[in-house]
């Protein structure tokens, strides 16, 4: 595999992330970020509870043609599993990623806080533990120290089988844990965010009962409500979790790269409907606080439609869009191809 060209954030570049998100990136003069360990560890009930959310999801995927051969998927099942994709794949991109982790733009306070639960509904963790390790993976992106970088294990054959294996799930049963003080302390002074972070077990029910709830009264039977809980509730979750993953393992070991970064993040187009634009990974390290990620001719970024719609109401301002001075700084593409108005 050929790898990207290497790109050093500059200390004015650091020092913006730094201050647009809060996190604490201890940059070198020359640009390299050292590797520390984390102060917090993953408890024996964590590992066990994230296992059995990592394993039903996957265990519910055997069973669904046959369980759909035998009972049946109605219109009811395909729309609540669509909505609830929906709103927590978004509630993700949007929120967990674009809005708390980068700063890409400021929301009023109600729309802080639909983001919040809607990114929780998708059962990825609370905000903060969430923002926590992905501001840990910009800080070390592909270098010692990364929390979840396929190429923890090199580039031989079986170096990057089970380095693709780690990037996508293994990371999650890792002992030690992202400082949350050190990487999230604006969060954590975030009386919001506190609080919707202590009533994460809240967000997992509803996330999971609602779907069954919606699908037993639309059909008025319990047969709804049980195709529902399956398709709706844990198919769906288990296509979030695995999407998601897929930007931390995939995006970082194939795609393209007309943009330059200090890692191998590239861009998958067969990965942006599904992920919300956010496989339009190669720009997104090469500007993380950008608010559109798919800045290319024909890039769809539904995460960026709806915060430019978000916009227009007047919810949210100061949103990062691309500059085009800025995109033409990093580029390593032919100029022919136009970045997106």
């Amino acid at each position: 595999m050929t790898a990207t060209p290497d790109i050093k954030y500059t200390a004015a570049e650091l020092a913006e992330e730094q201050a647009l998100t809060g996190q604490a990136y201890a940059a070198r003069e020359d640009g390299n970020v050292p590797m520390f360990n984390g102060e917090d560890k993953q408890t024996l009930a964590e590992r066990i509870t994230v296992g059995i959310f990592v394993g039903v999801p996957l265990v519910a995927v055997l069973f669904a043609i046959p369980f759909a051969w035998g009972w049946g998927i109605g219109w009811s099942d395909i729309a609540l599993s669509i909505i609830f994709f929906a709103i927590t794949a978004h509630g993700i991109t949007i929120g967990y990623h674009r809005l708390f982790t980068h700063g890409s733009f400021k929301p009023n306070r109600g729309v802080k806080i639909a983001l919040a639960i809607a990114g929780s509904l998708a059962i990825e963790g609370p905000v903060a533990r969430w923002v926590a390790d992905h501001r840990k993976h910009h800080a070390f992106s592909d270098q010692d120290g990364d929390p979840h970088s396929p190429w923890r294990y090199g580039d031989s054959t079986i170096g990057l089988i089970k380095g693709f294996l780690f990037a996508h799930m293994g990371w999650l049963f890792d002992v030690e844990q992202t400082p949350i003080s050190k990487y999230a302390p604006d969060l954590i002074k975030d009386k919001d965010i506190a609080r919707i972070s202590r009533l994460f077990p809240l967000w997992v029910a509803v996330s999971l009962i609602s779907p069954a709830v919606l699908g037993g009264l639309l059909t008025w039977s319990w047969h709804g409500a049980v195709t529902a809980f399956f398709w709706a509730s844990i198919i769906r979750v288990g296509m979030v979790h695995h999407v998601t993953w897929s930007i931390n393992s995939v995006c970082h070991v194939w795609g393209k790269h007309p943009f330059m970064t200090r890692d191998r993040a590239g861009n998958v187009a067969w990965l942006a409907i599904l992920s919300g634009g956010e496989s339009w990974h190669n720009l997104h390290h090469s500007d993380p606080t950008c608010a559109r990620h798919g800045v290319l001719r024909g890039q769809i970024d539904s995460s960026a439609r709806i915060i430019e719609l978000l916009e227009w109401f007047g919810w949210v301002s100061d949103v990062r869009w691309p500059k085009p001075e800025r995109l033409e700084a990093r580029r390593v593409a032919p100029r022919g191809e136009n970045a997106a108005a």
